[in-house]
């Protein structure tokens, strides 16, 4: 029997809400055969190549211990493994929408996402979004049910008003090897963001667990209880000080939902123009109308949080050597530092 749970001794302390967990109980009269072909045969929609991959990535297990795909399974032993979410009920139509390709092989490719535009379809957002455009540039489609599983392309995703660099994977080999880096915490991601407020210390660690904010559900906020939360981790230093506003890279260490801006706003220190977690009032700064007309430009300027996914780092999944990628700052992030700039100079004069 295939039950889908919540089990995450496979993924200790990784971006769990990016697998799906399942246990499998061997049938009582089941003749020996190896792992790989009673797995596909007991899962809908799922072929042995991708089982073959998830095995050789560690992703199955049998009394806790990682198996190998010719491994033969015994009546009533427990199966524990899992999968890549896969999404179901959402038609993903192609659309010839401009994609900033960074890089490209058979195997991964790298876009760098503008700002404002939704990852995956979903809760209002059916088209325009990062995966209709890969979908029509990798020849790709889903209809409904959901049938097809290379939808399931993106190991990893960034907030719709952040901008920068997100990884694709092009076949299951490369969709399990880069969850599984994502997992071990060697991906190197590094963003940069504009936040409020003049930090004490020039570089810092947050470690605390993030979970959903009871008066606002779609706000992630720093909990006491761990249980009600999971872990997050984000290195911090400071890059340049304008007095009421720093530039800092943030560098993450876990991936949770909204991660960064939790994070600093639990130190007091939203990010610059992030509506939801109070970045578009005026933390910092004089009471003059001057400079609350001077706020309201830079708003202007960048109406969205002033976030962006610049670096990315990780492990090619077929030849296995480090590929770095980085991005320039967005025209509107660019414009906002020069407005702070000269604020600054304005005022040291």
């Amino acid at each position: 029997m295939l039950i889908n749970t919540d089990v995450d001794e496979l993924i200790p302390d990784g971006e769990q809400e990016m697998f799906e967990h399942f246990r499998m109980t061997v049938d009582p009269g089941q003749s020996p055969v190896r792992i790989d072909k009673y797995m596909s045969s007991h899962m809908e929609d799922t072929s042995r190549n991708r089982v073959q991959c998830a095995i050789r990535e560690g992703f199955v297990r049998i009394g806790g211990k990682p198996v190998k795909s010719n491994y033969i399974i015994r009546p009533g032993e427990v199966i524990c493994f899992v999968m890549p979410y896969r999404r179901r009920g959402v038609e993903i139509l192609p659309q010839d929408i401009p994609l900033d390709v960074v890089y490209e092989d058979d195997d991964v490719l790298v876009v760098n996402k503008p700002a404002g535009m939704v990852v995956h379809p979903g809760h209002g957002h059916f088209e325009g979004t990062l995966v209709n455009a890969l979908a029509f540039r990798l020849g790709i489609s889903q209809g409904p049910d959901g049938e097809d599983e290379r939808m399931g392309i993106l190991v990893h995703r960034i907030d719709k008003d952040t901008s920068g660099l997100l990884a694709v994977a092009k076949n299951d080999e490369s969709q399990l090897n880069l969850a599984r880096q994502f997992f071990e915490h060697s991906i190197d991601r590094r963003y940069q963001a504009i936040v409020w407020g003049d930090l004490k210390e020039d570089e810092g660690t947050v470690d605390a667990p993030l979970g959903r904010d009871p008066s606002d559900r779609l706000r992630f906020t720093v909990v006491d209880d761990p249980d009600k939360g999971k872990r997050a981790v984000t290195h911090w230093r400071v890059l340049q000080r304008f007095g009421f506003v720093t530039l800092v890279e943030c560098r993450l260490e876990t991936g949770r939902t909204h991660q960064i801006r939790g994070h600093m706003a639990s130190l007091g220190h939203p990010i610059f123009g992030d509506e939801r977690y109070g970045g578009t009032e005026i933390r910092q700064g004089t009471i003059y109308s001057k400079y609350k007309q001077f706020i309201r430009n830079c708003f202007e300027i960048c109406p969205r949080q002033a976030l962006h996914a610049k670096t990315l780092g990780f492990v090619h999944p077929r030849t296995r050597k480090w590929m770095q990628f980085d991005s320039q700052l967005p025209a509107d992030m660019t414009a906002l530092l020069a407005k702070w700039t000269s604020y600054t100079r304005t005022a040291d004069e």
